[in-house]
């Protein structure tokens, strides 16, 4: 198990909170990626301003996609640990993201925040699978 792996499956189980990026306490599925990030690399790399539940829906704009952009390696083939950026309806700006856990034909897994699950892991099914936006992997080295 890569760390990763092992920062993210220790968010297991905290509450989903909007905006939120406390282990235990309240996290969204960015929270769950900026604490992990905390963890890893060490400080986060920016500011996040303020943001709504249905942000980018109106004006399309890919925030979260340039984000990873200017701090992700973006990479063909996902392996454990890299980053799974979701847009959850066609043609909307990409909105949701999960760790992949296990990269294994038979059976992949993800970790992610959604409204009333909280950080779960849950299988990389076929319907999330068509959904993928862009494959990112972290820095290798502490910023």
């Amino acid at each position: 198990m890569n760390d990763i792996v092992f920062a993210a499956m220790g968010w297991i189980g905290t509450p989903y909170q909007h905006q939120a990026s406390c282990k235990g306490a309240g996290a969204d599925c960015l929270g769950l990626l900026r604490g992990v990030w905390r963890e890893v690399i060490g400080a986060e790399p920016e500011a996040i301003p303020p943001y709504t539940p249905d942000w980018s829906e109106a004006d399309k704009v890919e925030r979260l996609q340039d984000a990873a952009a200017r701090w992700l390696t973006n990479v063909e083939t996902a392996v454990a640990g890299d980053v799974l950026l979701f847009r959850m309806r066609n043609h909307a700006a990409a909105k949701h993201l999960a760790i992949l856990v296990d990269a294994g034909p038979d059976a992949p897994k993800i970790i992610h925040a959604y409204s009333g699950r909280g950080v779960v892991l849950s299988p990389l099914t076929p319907a999330w699978e068509r959904r993928i936006a862009g494959k990112y992997r972290f820095p290798d080295r502490r910023i």
